[in-house]
């Protein structure tokens, strides 16, 4: 099922994927690149690359948290989106967020869906490798310290339309090659485009759930077909971990952009990425 070990025991591939989930949870959020983490980590303590489908299914884990802790706010988008359709309320801020983030997640959708069926190499290409994953990394330590930068932060999300959620969308697509990271580069694109950071953050947060909770129903169903009891609750294990380390890492991190900046972030890719070029040839 994984390329986690040639073949661990029961309480040895709950204890990983423990530890996967608990990764998942801490970086999915922040803007550091959850796959790229995920990608690495287990390579250094020598358990092999889990691949793209488990990485994929413990992501739901953080879709749950997400959920759980915006569901005022999902609740408030869903009732403008169903009273924009019935009286035809549109200019509605909540239903200006709902049709933003449903344009928003066009793009990665269709081009998600292009590397599913035409791509067949790429949990193999390049993009996955450590010197591709420690190069994005300052690639976007440098994209985020700009954003920091020359971004307004005047915009709040009450002010979001549909054009916005698309540019923001766009950005998002970039998530599909390692070590961008989706909150990453979702939250530098706001930036760039005068959001405040908390509230680039929030829209970060909501827009990433159709996405990661597509991503991981599909290829959790491939896990599925493809595998038997024993490895599915170990699996469940990892996602259970990363949700609740997930809920834990979106408090922390809307209090912190309340009075901080992103410089932090800025930092440890920057080390991250040159430590993975430096070391990463011997993983």
């Amino acid at each position: 099922m994984t390329e986690l070990s040639s073949s661990p025991g029961f309480l040895q591939l709950c204890w990983r994927y423990l530890v996967l989930g608990l990764i998942q949870g801490v970086t999915e959020f922040l803007p550091i690149s959850s796959t790229a983490h995920l990608r690495v980590v287990p390579v250094f303590f020598g358990w092999g690359d889990p691949g793209v489908p488990v990485t994929a299914v413990i992501q739901l884990g953080s879709v749950w948290a997400v959920c759980a802790y915006f569901r005022n706010d999902l609740e408030k988008v869903s009732k403008a989106i169903f009273l924009g359709f019935k009286r035809g309320q549109w200019r509605e801020p909540n239903a200006r967020l709902g049709i933003a983030i449903l344009i928003g997640t066009l793009p990665i959708l269709f081009t998600g869906g292009a590397i599913k069926l035409f791509w067949n190499g790429y949990e193999e290409s390049v993009f996955r490798s450590i010197a591709s994953i420690g190069l994005i990394s300052i690639l976007m330590a440098c994209l985020l310290a700009l954003a920091e930068k020359i971004g307004s932060r005047e915009k709040s999300l009450n002010e979001i339309q549909g054009l916005e959620g698309f540019l923001v969308g766009l950005g998002q697509v970039m998530a599909l090659i390692p070590g961008v990271s989706r909150s990453g580069i979702t939250l530098t694109t706001a930036l760039l485009n005068g959001w405040k950071r908390k509230d680039a953050a929030r829209f970060s947060f909501l827009l990433g759930i159709p996405a990661i909770t597509i991503a991981g129903i599909v290829e959790l169903k491939e896990i599925v077909e493809g595998s038997n009891r024993f490895d599915l609750f170990p699996l469940l294990v990892g996602v259970c971990s990363a949700a609740v380390m997930s809920w834990l890492s979106i408090h922390w991190l809307l209090k912190y952009l309340q009075s901080h900046s992103t410089w932090i972030f800025v930092s440890y890719r920057m080390i991250f990425g040159i430590a993975l070029l430096a070391f990463g040839a011997g993983l």
